[in-house]
């Protein structure tokens, strides 16, 4: 499975998973709504994201629990 919006890059966010062309990494956007923020609550939070974007780092986070390998989108 490849993820277009979430992005592995060595030089941006100590190589942390992150939501595309930003510095917003997946681990933000889930502990944001582990702690029971909603969708819109985070997109309030972070303005330049889309729902897509949010629903992206939770089906990255579903596939990084149940699978050996999760490809991502590499910087150009």
């Amino acid at each position: 499975m490849a993820f277009e919006r979430i992005v592995v890059d060595p030089a941006r966010m100590g190589g942390l998973p992150t939501i595309r062309d930003t510095r917003v990494t997946a681990s933000m956007v889930l502990g944001q709504l582990a702690a029971g923020r909603t969708i819109d609550d985070v997109l309030a939070d972070y303005p330049y994201l889309e729902r897509d974007d949010v629903l992206a780092a939770l089906k990255y986070a579903a596939a990084a629990v149940s699978e050996r390998e999760v490809r991502v989108a590499r910087p150009a």
